[in-house]
């Protein structure tokens, strides 16, 4: 057992060095929906320095779901986090308005669990679909229990 502790220590920063370069284009922040929709080009700037922009036609979609006030609380892009079991993935939800937002465009009823609902790779597909430049990918080494 010693000899696999070096080894373990060393595939997790090569793992951890991995995911970061995968990462690479998240954003170094969200913003909020009713922010977005007073932009002329809605953006973010990622953390390798890169611009996403926003597709105005998904914002003004996400707007027609929800009220004024969740409006003004739901940050953007939403992340999708994807682990090990490729057949799943898990939407990071920080509040009331991505589950609200998840189970209308999935047209059925999420939960949200310990800040994340669980989609399996149809629902993913739907709500990238319908979702394209409002959502983005998070690689982690989690496994999804």
């Amino acid at each position: 057992m010693p000899n696999e502790l070096p080894y373990e220590r060393m595939l997790q920063e090569c793992l951890r060095g991995a995911l970061r370069l995968v990462n690479a284009g998240l954003p170094r922040n969200q913003k909020l929906l009713c922010d977005l929709l007073r932009e002329e080009h809605p953006h973010i700037v990622c953390s390798d320095g890169s611009t996403h922009f926003f597709k105005r036609k998904e914002l003004e979609y996400l707007a027609s779901m929800i009220s004024i006030d969740e409006q003004k609380a739901l940050l953007l892009p939403t992340i999708i986090e994807l682990g090990e079991n490729q057949a799943e993935a898990a939407v990071i939800c920080q509040g009331d308005i991505e589950e609200k937002v998840t189970s209308k465009i999935l047209n059925m009823p999420v939960t949200c669990d310990q800040g994340r609902i669980r989609i399996y790779k149809p629902q993913l597909a739907l709500l990238r679909k319908m979702l394209k430049t409002t959502t983005q990918y998070v690689f982690s080494p989690k496994i999804m229990a």
